[in-house]
């Protein structure tokens, strides 16, 4: 088991296989730190591999709503607070992973697509220590946080596909209206 593990995502919106994933890469740690990527405008920038990642559309939420929902979820699942930490993660800044990070974790991720095998390339191109959980197809992905956040803008069924407690606070910080709302204008 390793001593510290990173796991990294846009979370926007936390649902039920991110729970998986962020479950499966603290089986394999004592410590979890979770990384949050496109938390800050100024830290977020187009990859040639999904460009569709970097824009206002596909990053609704802020950095701290997402943290209150993993931490909240994380908690639930009976996880202490000291077994996980919560950091902003600037995938597409390499040079800065030291900031938020420690480079001497093992690095856990998916891969899905281009996306991935170029996250893929970025933390091994830093020499760091990587493991692939797992590596599906884009069909066998499952849930998507895009379909998510259209059916809540659509008032369609959404939360049976998210943890009860990031239900409760997305309800509760009204993102399913902010959503409806953003989804309005385009």
């Amino acid at each position: 088991m390793d001593s510290i593990g990173v796991i990294h995502g846009r979370f926007q919106v936390f649902h039920n296989d991110h729970m998986k994933y962020l479950m499966t890469g603290k089986g394999k740690c004592r410590h979890l730190v979770v990384g949050i990527t496109n938390s800050d405008p100024v830290l977020t920038r187009d990859d040639p591999s999904d460009s569709r990642r970097s824009g206002s559309l596909a990053n609704p939420l802020t950095y701290f709503e997402r943290y209150t929902i993993i931490k909240a979820v994380l908690l639930d699942a009976g996880l202490d607070y000291r077994e996980f930490s919560i950091v902003p993660f600037p995938v597409n800044f390499p040079e800065l992973y030291g900031c938020y990070v420690p480079l001497d974790a093992t690095f856990y991720l998916t891969i899905y697509d281009n996306w991935g095998r170029r996250k893929l390339e970025l933390l091994q191109g830093r020499g760091l220590k990587t493991v692939v959980l797992w590596v599906k197809s884009l069909e066998q992905k499952g849930l998507t946080a895009t379909e998510i956040r259209q059916a809540m803008a659509a008032g369609k069924n959404w939360e049976s596909f998210v943890p009860p407690a990031a239900s409760d606070i997305m309800k509760r910080m009204a993102i399913p209206e902010r959503l409806k709302r953003l989804y309005e204008k385009i």
